[in-house]
């Protein structure tokens, strides 16, 4: 490690600034440590500026082999190394650097590549060949600056490696890393694999970086580098943003036309749908015209037919009430017959029991014929209600007319059994009229002539 007060930058000139060094030099030696963090810085000063100056003039894509490359990694490595504290180990005492940047993929997840690619390296044996090795990867990726700034930040975590008196611990160490900002404007072509990385002694050639009295005023190169390299970062600068704006617009150019083609896609298949959704309903309609002539033709035909049914209708009614008069004149007439059959039997009641036994058969007959006549009434009642309801439901749909059609067969099988039973009853009153004048006849023949007078009706038959 560097431990010398000597400070490169602060070489006297001439004999004149001999005193004001050696007054410097005095007060640096009541504060060893911060004259060693100057010195380091100065160095670090000294190494990049000659480091960026030799790369534009050498043409800026420098090798493993450039000696101004390799003097900067040296003089990393003792700015690293500075304040490192003594790790105790079984066999030795241990203080490599490899430890802190170690820690650097933490906090920094872009350097997990380098970490990853340092400890897949075959030749490194040691951690402070990984650490070397390290530093040439992240100068090649042009992300050193970035990758140590993460570290100083952290400086809770930095005092498990380095003592407080440390140029990473001080604010030398942040003045380091905004210095290598300047190293993004060398493109650096190194060969890790195959260098010996290990064994590598790490001295500071400070001949290089001697200045003469001719080197003075080269003032005004230093201010045109610098230039250059400020235009530089700004041209890279502005590069980046360029190009993540191509990439995002590129990003939605992609978008936008895979939007586009669904639009387009979805835009066929409308089309395609109104054509369709057309031609079903143009066939819609012409069957629509087909149905609403076909249902005028067959109410036309149902018309027709409901005007017949509906005068046959009125024709039937007409013979079944002319077949009601005629049953009501025959029921009256029986009615009459009934009548002078009751004043015959009124003389009879004196009759024999025979008789009495005779009369009361007759008159359970009557008697249910009567109930036969009541509901035969009925049922040509429920037949005027029928028809009437049947008038009523034939005017309002055709398929009342079925019904009204079978109501009226039924209608005219009730007639025919009416006309029937009506026949029935006239065959047995004629029936029942002989035999009452039959055994009138044969008691007046067995009575005696004066016994007639006393005979008398003594119950009233009614029909």
């Amino acid at each position: 490690m560097l431990v010398g007060v000597w400070d490169a930058e602060r070489a006297p000139a001439s004999r004149g600034a001999d005193s004001r060094w050696r007054a410097a030099a005095g007060r640096a030696v009541k504060d060893p440590t911060a004259v060693e963090r100057a010195n380091l810085l100065n160095m670090a000063k000294l190494s990049i500026k000659g480091l960026i100056e030799s790369a534009l003039s050498f043409g800026r894509t420098l090798d493993s082999d450039y000696p101004p490359l390799q003097q900067f990694f040296v003089v990393m490595e003792h700015c690293l190394k500075h304040g490192l504290k003594v790790r105790k180990s079984f066999l030795s005492y241990n203080k490599t650097i490899w430890g802190p940047l170690e820690l650097v993929e933490k906090l920094y997840p872009e350097a997990e590549e380098i970490a990853a690619s340092v400890r897949d390296l075959p030749g490194l044996k040691t951690p402070l060949g990984r650490a070397r090795a390290w530093l040439r990867l992240a100068l090649m990726q042009k992300k050193m600056a970035d990758y140590l700034r993460c570290l100083i930040i952290q400086r809770d975590l930095l005092s498990e490696f380095y003592e407080y008196h440390a140029l990473m611990m001080e604010e030398e160490g942040a003045v380091i890393v905004g210095l290598l900002v300047g190293l993004n404007v060398i493109d650096a072509n190194l060969c890790v694999k195959g260098e010996d990385l290990d064994s590598q002694v790490g001295v500071i050639d400070f001949s290089m970086y001697l200045k003469n009295e001719d080197d003075i005023g080269s003032k005004e190169r230093n201010v045109q580098i610098a230039a250059i390299l400020d235009q530089k970062n700004y041209v890279e600068e502005l590069n980046r943003q360029l190009n993540s704006t191509v990439s995002s617009l590129h990003t939605r150019v992609d978008s936008l036309e895979k939007s586009n083609t669904k639009l387009i896609e979805e835009l066929a298949i409308a089309k395609n749908n109104i054509i369709k959704l057309q031609e079903e309903n143009h066939q819609l309609r012409s069957e629509n015209t087909i149905i609403l002539m076909k249902t005028q033709h067959h109410l036309e035909v149902t018309k027709v037919d409901v005007e017949a049914e509906l005068q046959t209708y009125r024709h039937s009614r007409q013979g079944l009430d002319e077949m009601y008069n005629e049953a009501r004149r025959q029921l009256r007439e029986e009615s009459q017959l009934r009548q002078d059959i009751e004043n015959e039997l009124m003389v009879q009641v004196s009759m024999k029991h025979e008789i009495e036994l005779a009369m009361k058969l007759l008159e359970k007959d009557i008697h249910e014929k009567q109930d036969t006549l009541i509901g035969l009434r009925q049922q040509l009642d429920e037949v005027k209600a029928i028809n009437i309801e049947m008038y009523q439901k034939l005017q309002v749909s055709e398929d009342a007319m079925k019904e009204k059609n079978e109501i009226i067969g039924r209608l005219e099988d009730k007639t025919n059994q009416i006309t029937a039973t009506m026949k029935q009853l006239e065959q047995s009153d004629k029936d029942l009229l002989t035999q009452t004048r039959t055994i009138a006849m044969s008691f007046v023949k067995c009575a005696s002539s004066e016994a007639q007078h006393q005979y008398k009706l003594v119950k009233d038959i009614s029909f």
